[in-house]
């Protein structure tokens, strides 16, 4: 593809920009609570834009874009609707915990309820799963999706991507990638607006969409569908969407550099809402991409990829280029942000080194963001192997192996106040037997939602059975964190259901 004069201007301007303001806003990070959660200052409104754009890279302009012009069609959009009430409950039940005991990392908070231990395990699981699987899946769609439009070679594509990211995130830690994320997050629902209203002109409008697509415009599928039964929306898609936005680091993160409880809160709230809308930016063009390019698609995850490459004209490309090329750069950062930030302060300080200086933390911080760059790069360009089932599908089914586990452990901990330690650890090391088990040919009809959902209920017993036999004699007293602002506002709630009365109406109008 031919890009004229105009197009890489503005592609050029664009990165310049983003990577000026995000260096010039985190100029001033002298500390490690500077560096690793921008003073806890941030508001609302940068929360909220954050936490989307943190989010919506081409995992999903890719991957969920690929699964809806494949077999699943509009129900994919469940993922994200679904994460729409998932963010109200976590704003209102986690939220308040977390930035009450004032700390750094999703991982810490475990050894505040249970032992060190449960802390370190977490902590391992969650830096294999951001190296091999999200990191190294955001570097290839990226990189896949430069190659289908540009024609760049998919290996360099892949080190472009993340060396840019490594070089703002490296410099100026969490304040750099949010106002980054404020300017990329706004360039990506631009983009696919865009490119959403391109292709229903090109379908013939939105009437004649409905109409060709109706089969794919249901969100409920049936109980046999490989992908997502209606079974699946009762517990499976549950476990990863409170586990992504409630206890995955790289999307917590943010919301743990609030200034306040009020500002946290909303900022969760704003995203809900905001999540509303991204199916209609992402998933319905998926969809288009089928009905107009199927016999172009050599895999699925090509769909979105070639809607831009076919229907953006000349002189938007470049904004195109930028928008697409901005989601990547969203997501990367904070997960090289976040896993630096894991290693920094639950394995380093926590047992390398617990006199380590604020200076030499961040040092650190930079040192294993430019690792995981390189790891990520050198795994990213195997993805693209068929047996992976599309980048969508690997994310999700990779992230089962510890996302059940987590969850327990937070949620049976936070319910339960006399469960003990070994709880914790049994559910956290038994996950990967037991999902791994449900893996084996034997149970191939089983999607793997409802793997997830299995593996979660194996694990809920497991914890039961051990604070049966061995409960806490006194319930664990969490710490406070003195001086934070935990006051909130009255209007919150209200904003909370308004978001989950608009979820239950989409589902009814795309039943």
């Amino acid at each position: 593809m031919q890009l004229s004069f105009l197009d890489i201007a503005v592609f050029i301007c664009f990165v310049c920009f983003v990577v000026g303001i995000s260096l010039y806003k985190s100029r001033k990070e002298e500390t490690s609570e500077d560096y690793f959660l921008a003073g806890r200052t941030l508001g609302w409104y940068l929360i909220g834009f954050s936490l989307i754009a943190s989010n919506i890279s081409t995992e999903q302009f890719v991957g969920m874009s690929g699964q809806s012009a494949g077999i699943v069609g509009m129900a994919v959009a469940s993922y994200e609707w679904m994460a729409a009430v998932t963010l109200v409950v976590v704003a209102f039940f986690f939220l308040p915990k977390f930035l009450k005991c004032g700390i750094y990392t999703i991982p810490e908070f475990l050894e505040h309820r249970y032992s060190p231990t449960p802390r370190a395990i977490m902590a391992l699981y969650t830096m294999v799963i951001y190296v091999a699987v999200t990191i190294a899946a955001v570097l290839y769609s990226g990189g896949l999706t430069l190659h289908t439009i540009f024609g760049i070679d998919l290996t360099k594509a892949v080190w472009i991507i993340g060396t840019i990211a490594a070089f703002y995130t490296t410099y100026g830690g969490l304040k750099a990638v949010v106002w980054a994320d404020l300017i990329q997050g706004s360039a990506l629902i631009i983009g696919g607006t865009v490119t959403m209203i391109l292709g229903f002109i090109a379908v013939g409008g939105v009437g004649n969409f409905v109409q060709v697509n109706a089969d794919k415009l249901h969100m409920i599928l049936p109980s046999n569908h490989p992908e997502i039964p209606w079974t699946a929306l009762i517990v499976g898609l549950w476990i990863p969407n409170f586990y992504y936005w409630g206890l995955n680091q790289y999307i917590t993160q943010r919301t743990l550099g609030a200034k306040s409880l009020r500002q946290g809160q909303l900022g969760i709230i704003f995203a809900a809402a905001l999540k509303l809308l991204i199916p209609f930016i992402i998933v319905i063009p998926g969809i288009m991409a089928f009905q107009l390019y199927s016999d172009q698609m050599v895999t699925s995850d090509m769909a979105y990829p070639l809607l831009i490459k076919n229907l953006v004209p000349a002189g938007l490309k470049g904004f195109m280029f930028a928008a697409i090329f901005g989601a990547v750069m969203s997501s990367l950062d904070s997960m090289l942000n976040s896993a630096s930030t894991i290693f920094t302060m639950d394995i380093y300080k926590r047992h390398l080194k617990k006199d380590a200086s604020s200076q030499s933390l961040i040092t650190i911080g930079r040192i294993m963001t430019v690792f995981f760059v390189v790891v990520g790069c050198l795994i990213a360009p195997q993805l693209g192997n068929p047996k992976f089932q599309g980048i969508f599908h690997y994310i999700q089914d990779f992230q089962g192996f510890i996302s059940p586990g987590i969850l327990c452990a937070f949620v049976f901990g936070l319910i339960f106040k006399r469960a003990p330690s070994s709880a914790a650890i049994t559910a956290l090391i038994l996950n990967v037997p037991v999902y791994g088990i449900l893996h084996l040919k034997y149970f191939d009809n089983i999607v793997f939602l409802n793997k997830m959902a299995i593996t979660f209920g194996v694990l809920i017993l497991a914890m039961a059975v051990v604070t049966l036999l061995k409960p806490l004699i006194k319930p664990k007293v969490l710490p406070e964190r003195a001086g934070f602002d935990m006051s909130t506002s009255s209007i919150i709630p209200w904003l909370g259901a308004a978001v989950v009365a608009m979820t239950v109406v989409l589902y009814i109008i795309f039943w």
